[in-house]
């Protein structure tokens, strides 16, 4: 057909892409942005929830006689393994979906921005999938709180504190 008009198929198929991405634009426009009170509303619930519940770990600790120093580190190890369990069965994704940013700001959003990719790239093998692309997120995460961390213990010392 475009060609009995003397208009080239490779011409023809970009005005109908370029007719498809302004349609897309359009429709896009004409969507309802999210309600930033519903979303901050679940945001709340969801990161009060889940540090109520590390609260609840971590007094199950004390009651066991571990100091509150001695607590923090096993309450942020079970919330992290619960985090990668609820990650590899699928419901963190559902609870992060709703949540927003109140899943993922806690130390089990961590969990679930390491364990996530290492799911994804299971299927390429041990090393290369899973080693590789497990801290394909949360790998520039732990780098900068490590040099950051090296830089306040290098300051420190040389200030004598």
């Amino acid at each position: 057909m475009a060609e009995d008009k003397g208009v080239p198929q490779e011409i023809e198929e970009q005005l109908q892409q370029a007719k498809e991405k302004e349609y897309q634009e359009l429709v896009k426009q004409s969507e309802p942005g999210p309600n930033i009170a519903t979303s901050v509303l679940a945001a709340f619930v969801t990161g009060g929830s889940i540090t109520t519940i590390g609260q609840g770990i971590m007094n199950g600790f004390l009651r066991m006689g571990i100091p509150p120093d001695g607590a923090a580190g096993p309450t942020a190890a079970v919330l992290v393994l619960a985090a990668a369990i609820l990650t590899g069965i699928g419901v963190y994704d559902r609870i992060g979906r709703f949540g927003g940013m109140g899943a993922a700001l806690p130390i089990t959003g961590f969990a679930n921005s390491i364990v996530s990719p290492a799911m994804e790239f299971k299927r390429e093998g041990h090393v290369l999938g899973t080693g590789a692309k497990m801290f394909s997120i949360a790998g520039p995460v732990v780098v900068f709180a490590l040099v950051t961390g090296t830089l306040v213990a290098a300051i420190q010392l040389i200030l004598g504190q």
